[in-house]
Order: C-alpha cells, then sequence, then structure tokens
C-alpha cells in the first residue's frame, strides 16, 4: 500500500495553525467531572430559550419537509429583515451562523499578500480565518479594554483589504460610540472595507450606541454584521447575517454557499424578528444578573472587567484553566480567557439567578 507524502501537499500557513478544540458534550463532561447537573456559562448562550414564536416552528416542524432542501438564499427572512431595518433584500447575506459570513467577506476582498486589521483580544475567529486562508492578521492590543482606533489606523498599508471591530467588544463589552465609529470611517475614507460586528447588538441600551446599519447610505464600505444565536437563542440552529451596500454585497455573493442555512434555522428566525418582548425579557434579566455578581464578587475582592452584552470577565488569583476545572466539579461552566489572551480571566454568561448563585457558591469553595 502506497503512502500519501501529506507534507507536500499542506500549506505553510496550515503548517503553522492549530486546530480549535470545541468543548465536549453535557452528558460527557458531567461524567468526567462527576457533576449532577451542568450550568453553562461558557458561550453567551440566552437561558430563556427562543421566542415562542420560534419556539412553535420549531415544534410544529413537519419531519418530511426535512427531505427538502431549504431557500438557498434564505428569501423570506432576507425580505423580512430588509423591510425592517430600511434596506433593499439583496443588500443582506444570510449564513450558517456568524462564523460563515466573516469567510465569505475575507473570501470576497483578500488575496495572496493581503492583510485584515483587528485587536489582539476580541471575538478570535476573525484572525483565524484570515490565517487558515493565507492571510496575515494584524492585531492591535486593546486600549482600557477597549479598540485602539488610531492605532489600528496605523496599522493600515496598501495590503490592507478589511478592518473588524467588534462593538461592543467580546470578551470585555467595550464599544465604541456613534461619534468614535464615524470618525474611525471617516479617517478611512472608504479605502478598506470596515467590519462592524454587532453580534450583541440588542443587549445594548446605552443612547450614544451607534446602530451601524442605519450608517450604511453613508458608508458604502461598512459591513454590519448579527446573529440570532444569541439575543434570539437560535445558536444551536446556527444563523446570523450581514448588511452592506448593494455593490458591496454583490461582491461578498460571489463566495457565498447557498443552501448552506437550514429550513428550519430560516424559519424559527423569521418568527423572532419583530418579538420585542424576548428582548426586553432578556435585558431585564442580564440587569439583575450583572448586579448580583458585581456584588458578589466585590465582597470576595475580585476584579470585574462588565460592559455590554449578557457576559462579564473576572480576574481570578489563580490560572483560569484550573479555576475551570475546579468550577466544573461544582457543575459550573464558565470561558477560560488564555484563548483570548487574557490569562488568569474568566469570561462569564449572565444567566438566570439559580445559575448565578450556583457560580457565586461554587467560586467561594474553590478561593476559600
Amino acid at each position: 500500500m502506497k503512502t500519501v507524502s501529506l507534507q507536500n501537499l499542506i500549506p505553510e500557513y496550515i503548517k503553522q495553525f492549530e486546530a480549535y478544540i470545541p468543548s465536549k458534550p453535557d452528558d460527557v463532561l458531567k461524567d468526567l467531572f462527576g457533576c449532577r447537573h451542568l450550568f453553562r456559562l461558557n458561550n453567551n448562550e440566552n437561558p430563556l430559550g427562543p421566542t415562542a414564536a420560534a419556539q412553535a416552528v420549531i415544534r410544529e416542524f413537519p419531519p418530511p419537509r426535512a427531505s427538502v432542501y431549504p431557500s438557498g438564499d434564505a428569501f423570506h427572512l432576507r425580505c423580512r429583515l430588509a423591510e425592517k431595518l430600511g434596506l433593499h433584500p439583496d443588500q443582506i447575506l444570510v449564513g450558517n451562523g456568524a462564523n460563515e459570513v466573516i469567510t465569505f467577506v475575507i473570501k470576497a476582498f483578500c488575496q495572496e499578500g493581503d492583510n485584515i486589521i483587528t485587536a489582539d483580544k476580541t471575538f478570535a475567529v476573525y484572525e483565524w480565518v484570515a490565517e487558515f486562508s493565507g492571510f496575515q492578521a494584524r492585531l492591535v492590543p486593546l486600549k482600557d479594554f477597549m479598540f485602539d482606533d488610531e492605532a489600528m489606523l496605523g496599522q493600515i498599508d496598501e495590503k490592507t483589504k478589511i478592518i473588524f471591530i467588534c462593538n461592543p467588544n467580546n470578551p470585555t463589552g467595550t464599544y465604541w460610540n456613534e461619534e468614535r465609529l464615524r470618525h474611525f470611517l471617516d479617517t478611512v475614507n472608504g479605502r478598506q472595507i470596515v467590519v462592524v460586528d454587532e453580534a450583541y447588538f440588542e443587549f445594548v441600551e446605552e443612547d450614544d450606541f451607534p446602530d451601524g446599519i442605519r450608517l450604511i447610505k453613508e458608508y458604502p464600505n461598512l459591513v454590519v454584521f448579527r446573529t440570532f444565536s444569541k439575543m434570539y437563542a437560535l445558536a444551536g440552529l446556527r444563523i446570523g447575517y450581514l448588511a452592506g451596500d448593494l455593490e458591496v454585497v454583490d461582491i461578498i455573493r460571489r463566495t457565498c454557499v447557498v443552501y448552506s442555512v437550514n429550513v428550519l434555522a430560516q424559519e424559527a428566525a423569521l418568527a423572532s424578528v419583530d418579538d420585542q418582548e424576548h428582548i426586553t425579557k432578556t435585558r431585564k434579566l442580564v440587569s439583575e444578573g450583572r448586579r448580583l455578581i458585581t456584588r458578589e464578587l466585590d465582597n470576595l475582592g475580585l476584579p470585574v472587567v462588565s460592559g455590554q452584552g449578557n457576559y462579564m470577565m473576572i480576574k481570578l488569583p489563580m490560572s483560569d484553566t484550573l479555576a475551570y476545572r475546579r468550577l466544573m466539579s461544582y457543575g459550573v461552566m464558565v470561558r477560560t480567557m488564555t484563548g483570548f489572551r487574557f490569562p488568569n480571566y474568566i469570561r462569564l454568561t449572565i444567566s438566570i439567578r439559580q445559575a448565578m448563585e450556583a457560580f457565586v457558591e461554587a467560586l467561594s469553595k474553590i478561593l476559600n
């Protein structure tokens, strides 16, 4: 039997890239750590679950329809989103989660020798997709836990194609207000594509927070990401979208993989679009949970980074990976932050009171 020399087939940038290892399923984790229950506070999921209308869609989905391909371009969902957002349907692309639309944009605009710019401590998929596609990711350090606009502008050269801004930033919760975002866009002056990732847009209640989609008419190089995974709790169905200028989205569409979004995701998202009550309830839950955790962590004397979104970061006097293992023994799962380049920090998803109290109790025990 002949052997294949894989080393001759692998691009150099793939050789240098390590695969992301996701967490094991809950049942496996409970067996592994010997816990009876598991509070998942690691992925910024919405504990209220999908909207009532989306739950009805899921319950009533007729199994025979699973044999039929979905709308290849999420036609009805794009039309409804366009109506709500004041856009043309062709200004919207729907993908299999935000990760896929990130890939669409990078593939559409980058070629050999190009680079993207983002922060060093943000959602890592911008960096990963660029690097495993063979493009350089220029990472600019955060300043006061926030994207440093002036330093990012200083990294731009003739090979820079895309700048990624996570607003509010995951994991720090900091954000650029509208004045700061406009100044940045004015300075870029259309020379690069500027992507503003608004995955946590619906959680923010601050008056000066910018609605990126409303700025597209003024800045045709602006592309905005949003998702149904977080506020609308459809993470398990994997559906997100981007919006932009017609010409820009037409270019991105050329890299789009059609039929990648399943029919149940499309219909559940469509049912979720107008549920303001769900947003109000989730914001109330997050607000109450944030106050509880902030008070308890203050009593424990632990530094906290808490901004917008349904998460917060906590600095521990121990290894974050050690804390993770010890918390797991009490059935509490958090996100370690070493991979985000925040060693000894954990990120906590704000959830129901029972989960928050379980976290505080478990954390107190492992610290003592």
